[in-house]
C-alpha cells in the first residue's frame, strides 16, 4: 500500500520515513559511472528557464547523473504535480510526504517553458499522487493538451504514475490525451517489489502498459529497469518477456545509484559489457528500441531515441508488408 506522510511530521526532512533505517555501505563508483559536475553556459540557461517558470524537474529532484549533459543541450524533464511524492520507494530521491494542492496554472507554465527551450521532444513526468481521486490523470492530460496548443511541433513523452487503486477511466484519460510515447517504469523484478517499490504492484504496472496498446495501438509504449539491486539475469529476461507480452516497444536498462545511505543498498555495479549483452538479448526478443548502459535513464537522449523508435517501426512495417506482384 502507499505510504503517505503528514506535512506536520516531515520537519523539513526529505525522506522522513527512512530516518530510522541503518546506513547502508557506501561504495566507490567505478570509472564508467563518473561524470563531470554541471556548469556550462547551456546548463545555466536551461536552469534559468526552469527557475523563471517556477517548474520542478526530475533531473534535480531525482539527482540524475546526466543533468549536466542534458541541460547543456536544453533538455530538461519536467516533473509536474509538485515536488513531494506520496510513495516511499527505496530507490528514489524525490521527497516523500503529503503534497500541496495542484496548481491549475502549471500546465500552461510547462508549455511556455517547452516553447522557450525550443524543444523538439519533451518528457513530462510526475510524482505519485495517491491523495487525488484520479491520481492526477486530469492534470497530466491537461499538460499534454497545453503543450500541443503552445508548441505544436514538439513531440511529447509522458512518464506516468501507475494509477493504482484509481478508476480505469483515470488511465484512459491520459491515454486519450494522445502523447507520442506512454512510459511507465516497472523499475525492478517482481521478487524485489516488496523491498524496493512497496507502494506499487508489478502486474498492475504491466497491465497499465498493456491497456495503452489495447486502447491506442499506435502509441509507442516504453518501460525501464534498474539493475544492480540484487536481481538475477534470468529475472531480467523474464521481465523482458513480460514486457513484450504487453506489447511494449522500448525498454531502458540502467544502473541503480544510491541517492543516500538510507536508501536501498547497491548490490553490485554492472559492467558495460553486461549491459551490451542485455541490449542484444532485448533486441532479439523483439523490442523496437533498446537503451542499455550504466548511465541510461528513462529520459536520457529521449529525443534521439524517439526518432530511432519511429524509424524502427517504419522499417518493421516495410519488412512485413506483403509484396505486390503483377501476374
Amino acid at each position: 500500500m502507499a505510504t503517505v506522510i503528514e506535512r506536520s511530521t516531515q520537519r523539513g526532512l526529505r525522506h522522513p520515513e527512512k530516518q530510522a533505517r541503518p546506513d547502508t555501505p557506501a561504495q566507490r563508483k567505478p570509472p564508467w559511472l563518473r561524470v563531470r559536475a554541471p556548469g556550462s553556459a547551456g546548463y545555466n540557461a536551461t536552469r534559468q528557464i526552469v527557475k523563471d517558470n517556477g517548474l520542478v524537474t526530475v533531473c534535480e529532484e531525482a539527482a540524475c547523473p546526466n543533468i549536466g549533459e542534458c541541460w547543456t543541450k536544453s533538455h530538461a524533464t519536467m516533473m509536474i504535480m509538485g515536488e513531494t511524492c506520496t510513495r516511499a520507494c527505496a530507490f528514489c530521491n524525490v521527497a516523500t510526504g503529503m503534497p500541496n494542492p495542484l496548481d491549475p496554472t502549471e500546465p500552461a507554465r510547462v508549455a511556455l517553458a517547452v516553447a522557450a527551450m525550443g524543444l523538439k521532444h519533451v518528457v513530462i513526468t510526475s510524482v505519485d499522487r495517491d491523495d487525488l481521486d484520479d491520481g492526477g490523470a486530469a492534470h497530466l492530460a491537461a499538460t499534454v493538451a497545453a503543450i500541443r496548443a503552445t508548441a505544436p511541433g514538439t513531440t511529447i513523452e509522458i512518464l506516468t504514475p501507475d494509477f493504482l487503486r484509481k478508476p480505469v477511466a483515470a488511465a484512459e484519460l491520459v491515454i486519450d490525451a494522445r502523447p507520442d510515447v506512454f512510459n511507465h517504469n516497472l523499475e525492478t523484478v517482481p521478487r524485489l517489489y516488496l523491498s524496493i517499490r512497496p507502494g506499487a504492484r508489478y502486474y498492475h504496472s504491466l497491465r497499465l502498459l498493456e491497456r495503452v496498446k489495447e486502447r491506442a495501438p499506435d502509441l509507442f509504449t516504453k518501460s525501464g529497469l534498474m539493475v544492480g539491486l540484487g536481481e538475477t539475469k534470468q529475472e531480467v529476461m523474464q521481465v523482458m518477456d513480460d514486457m513484450r507480452s504487453a506489447g511494449i516497444d522500448f525498454i531502458t536498462i540502467g544502473q541503480y545509484l544510491q541517492p543516500t545511505r538510507k536508501h536501498a543498498a547497491i548490490d553490485r555495479f554492472v559492467e558495460p559489457e553486461e549491459f551490451a549483452a542485455l541490449e542484444t538479448i532485448a533486441r532479439a526478443k523483439g523490442f523496437l528500441m533498446v537503451s542499455a548502459s550504466p548511465l541510461t535513464r528513462s529520459s536520457h537522449h529521449a529525443g534521439e531515441d524517439f526518432a530511432q523508435l519511429q524509424a524502427a517501426r517504419q522499417a518493421l512495417r516495410q519488412s512485413i508488408a506483403p509484396s505486390c506482384t503483377t501476374v
